[in-house]
C-alpha cells in the first residue's frame, strides 16, 4: 500500500512539474543561413541552461504562409510564448494578431516587425538597432577612403537583402544617410540590387557588374554573406583586393577569416546568438506576467583588420 501511495505521489510530483515547463515555439525564417543558424544555435544553447525550459523550433523556408501557419499550430498546441524571426516584416500584424486573440506571448527577434509602433500587450521585439549597423559600417568605409586619398570622388555598389525585410531596407538608408554628409559626399553610388542575402546572388551580380568595366572603389553590402559573395567575384576577375573597400554586416565566422585573409575590410559584429537567448528570456518574462520593454536592443560592434582577433572563437 506504502509503494502504491508513494508511487502516486511520484506520479503526482511529475504532472506538477510538467505543468510548470514553459514551452516556447519558435520560427525562424530559414535554416539555411549562416547569421540564423547563429542565433539558433544561441537559442539552443540557452535552453541548455535553464530548467523547464523547451524550445520546438521550426523552419519557415521563407514562406510568409508557412511562418502563419506554424504560428497557428503553436497557439493550438498550447505553447506558453512564441518567438517569430520573421520572413517578410511587412507580413507580422497577422501574426501579431492570431497571438494577441489566444493571449498567447509572442517575442519577435532579429528583424523588426513593421507594426513595431502597436504592438499588442504581452509582445515585444528583441534585435540589434539597425540605425547602428549599416552607420558604423559606412563611416568606417568613407573614412578609409579619405585616408587613401580618394576624397577628391569615389564610386560604390551596394549590395542590399530581401527588400521585404526591414533590416535591408534600414542598412540601405544608413549607407544613403553616410554618404549624405559632407565628410561623406564624395563617394557616388554607381548601382544598387538586391542580392537577397545570398552569397551565390551577390557573386552573379558582382560578376555582372564587374563585366560592365565600370571602375569603383567599395561595396557597401547588407550583410557579410553578400559581401563575401562579391569578394569571390572580384578575386575570379583578378582584382586587387587592397583597392577595393568592402564592407558587410553580421562578423559571421567566414567574414572574420575573410578579413584576416586581408579582403574583407570592415564588418560589424552582430551579437546573433545574445539576441537568440534574449529573446527566451523575454518570452519568459512575459510568461510570468512582468514588464517588458517592447524594444529590447543589443548593441552592435564595428570590427575591423585592427580589433578581428578579439571576434575570433
Amino acid at each position: 500500500m506504502k509503494k502504491i501511495l508513494l508511487a502516486a505521489g511520484l506520479s503526482t510530483l511529475m504532472l506538477g512539474t510538467t505543468a510548470m515547463a514553459q514551452q516556447i515555439g519558435v520560427s525562424v525564417a530559414r535554416f539555411d543561413d549562416n547569421g540564423l543558424t547563429v542565433m539558433r544555435n544561441g537559442m539552443t544553447a540557452h535552453e541548455a541552461t535553464l530548467d523547464g525550459v523547451s524550445l520546438q523550433i521550426e523552419d519557415a523556408t521563407d514562406d510568409v504562409a508557412k511562418q502563419l501557419d506554424q504560428i497557428n499550430n503553436f497557439i493550438a498546441s498550447g505553447v506558453d510564448a512564441i518567438i517569430v524571426n520573421a520572413v517578410d516584416t511587412n507580413a507580422t500584424e497577422a501574426m501579431s494578431n492570431a497571438a494577441a486573440s489566444a493571449g498567447v506571448p509572442l517575442v519577435y527577434v532579429n528583424r523588426q516587425p513593421i507594426n513595431m509602433d502597436t504592438l499588442p500587450d504581452g509582445q515585444a521585439f528583441v534585435a540589434s538597432n539597425e540605425i547602428e549597423s549599416g552607420t558604423l559600417k559606412a563611416f568606417e568605409i568613407c573614412k578609409n577612403l579619405r585616408a587613401e586619398g580618394k576624397s577628391g570622388g569615389a564610386t560604390a555598389y551596394i549590395l542590399m537583402g530581401q527588400l521585404s525585410n526591414q533590416a535591408a531596407v534600414q542598412r540601405t538608408k544608413d549607407v544613403d544617410d553616410v554618404i549624405g554628409m559632407d565628410m561623406c559626399n564624395f563617394i557616388t553610388i554607381i548601382d544598387r540590387q538586391t542580392a537577397n542575402w545570398s552569397r551565390d546572388e551577390a557573386s552573379d551580380l558582382m560578376t555582372n557588374w564587374l563585366s560592365s568595366g565600370e571602375p569603383f572603389d567599395a561595396v557597401f553590402a547588407n550583410n557579410d554573406e553578400m559581401a563575401i559573395g562579391a569578394i569571390q567575384a572580384m578575386k575570379s576577375s583578378g582584382i586587387d583586393m587592397d583597392s577595393v573597400q568592402v564592407g558587410g554586416v553580421d562578423a559571421t565566422s567566414d567574414a572574420l577569416l575573410s578579413m584576416q585573409a586581408g579582403d574583407m575590410d570592415v564588418t560589424v559584429f552582430q551579437d546573433l546568438a545574445g539576441q537568440g537567448a534574449g529573446s527566451i528570456d523575454t518570452a519568459i518574462a512575459l510568461i510570468n506576467g512582468e514588464e517588458v520593454d517592447k524594444t529590447v536592443f543589443i548593441p552592435f560592434k564595428l570590427v575591423t583588420p585592427d580589433n578581428v582577433s578579439e571576434f575570433i572563437q
